[in-house]
């Protein structure tokens, strides 16, 4: 399980380096995994301090720092 979360978490860097801020509901519709699995990617990398998070009305952006 451990290798498919890094293995998300870097599909989520991808994804963010070439679309920029998007949202946190886009970012588990645009990656090829469970919503689980894409959460936990995404909590992997604001555990490394990689991600930021804007908090707007439409919801909760990432965007890499």
């Amino acid at each position: 399980m451990i290798e498919e979360i890094g293995k998300v978490a870097g599909e989520i860097w991808h994804l963010l380096e070439e679309r920029g801020e998007i949202s946190i509901s886009g970012v588990a519709s645009e990656i090829n995994a469970s919503p689980s699995t894409v959460y936990m990617g995404l909590g992997w990398l604001a555990r490394e301090n990689k991600l930021e998070f804007v908090k707007k009305s439409r919801g909760v952006f990432v965007k890499l720092k």
